[in-house]
């Protein structure tokens, strides 16, 4: 997956989040993963430079609040923000597309899942090279367990993955939207959809 940020634009997101409101770090961070839909976790020593910078440029300030560090956006900051408009709803868009991402990746591995599976089922009903005569029903039955012993292990693998993907982006504090489980749900359904069809052929 490319960069969610093209070089300069995490310090023009910066300044776009900062005029929001003032922020602390871990607030900073926290709120990129968010907007990323979890596709980008940015690291204290990956934030904090780009802010220090932003403030010898004159763009923030910074004030101590208890064990907090709070950023507030200058009059310059700001002006800038203005001036470059198009370019924050540009970087916006980029985000977007990060989310729509993740499904298309998920979309991806089902449909994947879905030819293997079918090529199995495929392969277990064609009868055996040098066969004379087909496989008893009996056989063809015991070949369609095993497969979907096969089927049901692939399906809990999955499910287990993402379960896995999800807890590990909330527990670090990345925010699970709405548009990212209905993006999961439509690939689950078109995947779903797929398997009715392929046992029907």
């Amino acid at each position: 997956m490319p960069p969610v940020f093209s070089h300069g634009d995490l310090r023009l997101y910066l300044l776009n989040l900062l005029d929001e409101a003032p922020r602390h770090g871990y607030d900073i961070m926290q709120s990129l993963a968010e907007r990323t839909g979890g596709t980008y976790t940015p690291s204290a020593g990956t934030i904090y430079p780009r802010l220090a910078k932003l403030e010898e440029e004159g763009l923030v300030t910074k004030t101590v609040d208890g064990r907090k560090t709070v950023y507030e956006i200058t009059d310059a900051g700001r002006a800038e923000v203005r001036e470059r408009a198009d370019a924050i709803a540009g970087i916006e868009a980029g985000l977007a597309d990060s989310v729509r991402l993740i499904a298309d990746e998920v979309r991806s591995s089902v449909r994947e899942a879905m030819r293997s599976l079918r090529a199995d089922l495929a392969a277990a009903t064609t009868e055996a090279p040098g066969s004379a005569r087909p496989a008893p029903e009996d056989d063809a039955r015991a070949r369609s367990r095993a497969q979907l012993q096969r089927a049901e292990a692939v399906i809990s693998d999955f499910r287990g993955g993402v379960r896995g993907t999800l807890r590990a982006h909330v527990a670090r504090g990345g925010e699970l939207t709405s548009e990212a489980v209905d993006a999961l749900q439509a690939a689950l359904e078109d995947a779903a959809a797929q398997v009715t069809r392929s046992l029907r052929s």
